[in-house]
Parts: C-alpha cells; sequence; structure tokens
C-alpha cells in the first residue's frame, strides 16, 4: 500500500523529538507549489539537488589533492555523501529530520570553485583586489540554488524550502563563514543544519586524515603526537597484522569517526536537555551552537587539525597544487577580463554593455562553476598555441 506525504508527515509527529523540523512546519517556499502526493517538502528538495547539473558537477572537483594527482583521493562529491552519510547517523540516533538534514547536506558544497580552498581563495583575491565583494561559497551555493539552475518554467532556480536555504546560507565550519540575507535575518538554522555543520567538519578532518597517509604527504610518525590519533591506534592495533598498513589505516579512520560520533551525541543530548527546546521554532530562535562535542573531543580535534595544518596542509606537493591552481584561475580569469568576447554567448550575452562589477561577477561565477577538468582544458586552450580551440 502507497504511503501518502500526509502519512508520513503524521509519522513525523510520533518518531521525531520535540525539537526536529517537521516538514509540515515548514515556513515554506519563495514560490507557492501545491504539495507532492507522496513525497515531504525536504524529500522533494533532496530530490532537485540530487538532479541539479552543480551537483553533478562536484565528481570532478577537488577537496584537496587535485584531480591530476590521481583518482583515489576525495573529490567534492565523495566528501558531500560522506558528509550527509554521517549527518543522517547523527541526526537519527538525535531523532530530528534526516530529509532536511540530508538536503541541506547534499547541497552545502555546491558553491565550491575548482581547485578546492585554493580555488576560492584566488577568486577571493581577485575580487577584493578590484574593491569588490570578495567570494563566499555558502553566498554562491544559495545563488546556485535560488538562481543558476534553471530548471523550472515559473521561477528561477529551485526553489528549495526556507529551512534548507538557510542551512546553506549560515553554513559554519572552520573553513565556511556564514553570510546573511536581510529576508532571513530572523531565521536561525535548525538543529539539522547544525549537525550538518559539525558533520562537514568531522568528515574533513578525518578523511583529510585518510588522504594525506595515502599520499605519503604525512605518516603515522607525524600522527603520533595526536591523543585522537593514539586512542584509536591502540583500540585497533591487537585485530590487525601490524604489517598489513593499509588496513591499520582503514580501521583507525573508522575509529576515529566512530569515537567524535559518540562523543558528539552524548555531549549534544547533555546540551539539549539543559537548554530544554520545545520546539524547532526556539531552536532557531536560539543564537547559540546545540550540537556540540565534549570539551576533551574538542580540544583532541583541534589538535589533530593544528598538526594537519602542519604536516599535510603545507607539505611541498601540496603547496605546489595550490600554487598551481591559483595560478590557473588568475590566468583564466585575466584573459577573460581582458576580451570577454572569449566567454561563451549564453554567459555573457553580447547585446548588453556590462559595468566592471557585472563583468567580474560573470566572470567569476563562470570560473566557479567549472570542474578541475574543465578549468585546465580551459587553460591549455587559451595559453597552449598548439591546442585546438
Amino acid at each position: 500500500m502507497i504511503r501518502r506525504r500526509i502519512e508520513i508527515e503524521e509519522l513525523e509527529d510520533q518518531i521525531l523529538a520535540p525539537f526536529a523540523m517537521r516538514s509540515r512546519g515548514s515556513a515554506g517556499r519563495e514560490y507557492d507549489e501545491p504539495p507532492h502526493e507522496v513525497r515531504t517538502c525536504y524529500q522533494r528538495d533532496r530530490d532537485r539537488i540530487v538532479h541539479s547539473e552543480a551537483f553533478r558537477k562536484l565528481e570532478y572537483k577537488t577537496q584537496v589533492f587535485a584531480i591530476f594527482e590521481g583518482d583515489y583521493y576525495r573529490t567534492r562529491l565523495t566528501h558531500t555523501i560522506e558528509v550527509a552519510q554521517i549527518a543522517r547517523t547523527i541526526g537519527r540516533n538525535l531523532r530530528l529530520n534526516e530529509d532536511l538534514i540530508e538536503a541541506i547536506a547534499l547541497a552545502h558544497d555546491l558553491g565550491h570553485p575548482p581547485f578546492g580552498h585554493a580555488g576560492e581563495v584566488a577568486l577571493d583575491n581577485i575580487l577584493k583586489k578590484a574593491k569588490l565583494t570578495g567570494f563566499n561559497h555558502n553566498e554562491r551555493s544559495y545563488d546556485i540554488v535560488a538562481k543558476f539552475e534553471k530548471r523550472y518554467p515559473n521561477f528561477e532556480g529551485l526553489n528549495l524550502s526556507l529551512e534548507v536555504l538557510v542551512g546553506i546560507l549560515k553554513h559554519r565550519t572552520i573553513y565556511d563563514a556564514p553570510t546573511f540575507l536581510k529576508k532571513f535575518a530572523d531565521m536561525g538554522p535548525t538543529l539539522e543544519a547544525q549537525v550538518v555543520d559539525i558533520a562537514d567538519s568531522l568528515a574533513y578532518l578525518t578523511h583529510d586524515v585518510d588522504d594525506g597517509l595515502t599520499s605519503g604527504c604525512i605518516t603515522e610518525d607525524d600522527l603520533v603526537e595526536s591523543d585522537l590519533w593514539r586512542k584509536a591506534y591502540h583500540r585497533v592495533k591487537d585485530v590487525v597484522y601490524q604489517n598489513d598498513r593499509e588496513m591499520l589505516k582503514y580501521q583507525i579512520v573508522k575509529e576515529l569517526i566512530d569515537a567524535q560520533i559518540k562523543d558528539l551525541l552524548a555531549a549534544t543530548e547533555k546540551k539539549i536537555k539543559s537548554l530544554d527546546f520545545q520546539s524547532a521554532l526556539e531552536v532557531q530562535k536560539y543564537e547559540g551552537v546545540a550540537i556540540v562535542f565534549s570539551k576533551e573531543m574538542a580540544k583532541e580535534r583541534d589538535h589533530l587539525q593544528r598538526l594537519l595544518n602542519e604536516k599535510l596542509y603545507h607539505h611541498y606537493r601540496v603547496v605546489r597544487m595550490t600554487t598551481k591552481a591559483k595560478r590557473i584561475i588568475q590566468d583564466l580569469f585575466e584573459v577573460y577580463l581582458k576580451e570577454p568576447a572569449q566567454l561563451p554567448y549564453r554567459v555573457y550575452p553580447r547585446h548588453k554593455t556590462y559595468s566592471k562589477k557585472e563583468k567580474y561577477e560573470i566572470i567569476c561565477n563562470y570560473i566557479a562553476s567549472m570542474t578541475d577538468r574543465f578549468a585546465l582544458q580551459e587553460h591549455r586552450k587559451l595559453f597552449n598555441p598548439y591546442e585546438k580551440v
């Protein structure tokens, strides 16, 4: 027997915590649409994101190691899937709305340019040098789902639920600065959005350990200073053959994830009980963060993060990659700015006159939409006289 949307919403009332965001409690969409017969609003949001062009492009966008370094390393797509999986695990245990969590998680990195944070820094520097507002990938993720994805005849963008849009705009980690639009000024993030924030941070820290070890840019000896690493190592060392380094690495990474999630759930349960939220609306009005690690775990995570900053992100091979990536972005921007007619017609219509700000925004959005692979191909075409255009 088919389960209708209204039955799913009734089921949410039975199983979700009082402070969870219910589908029927959504503030709605910017453009009214009739409800779907068998899917809740957040299920529809998730599906629209998965079918978007920007989501498909994440497969060929860098996390830390650029695509030209090999095919083992995380991409923005695999990172996004890991974040969604971790966030749903946390959300299910806290009795939150998993569909809302998944929608925010799948959209949180749509705005990233090619070559990871190196590409973001390059675009940010270019815009600020021109005395314009810098590059913020949260804002660009919002622009993608609110404007750039054109899949419906009656409105621009994907017309996602407002809770998803706020989760995208106000996404916060050590790498992600929230951005604010006036129309969402009084609408804070749900607990589901906070879960995505912390799942992103958890996934990032852990898979950088994995990719760093696989690349050889860091070693186990580099990580023994970390209490978090040592505890994970001691939990698995007796069940794995010591000469099987690959298996040992996988098991330690698994333990790192498991330990962080267990700590997070215990610390968050105490925090939420102390705050005594009675509704999702109370959560959205709360200005603090309720999804938290214990003080001890937060300290151990910070130490491991500092080790990665020192040993991995500043390794000469990573520095070479990021320097090369920034140079490619800079080159592309300069050549398009000098002669915008090299841009595709759909990107730069010829019948209009553009201000400096508009030109920079058009070029920035075009480059940010590129995959690593396309950016490399475009650079070769424009700067190699023997490359076929």
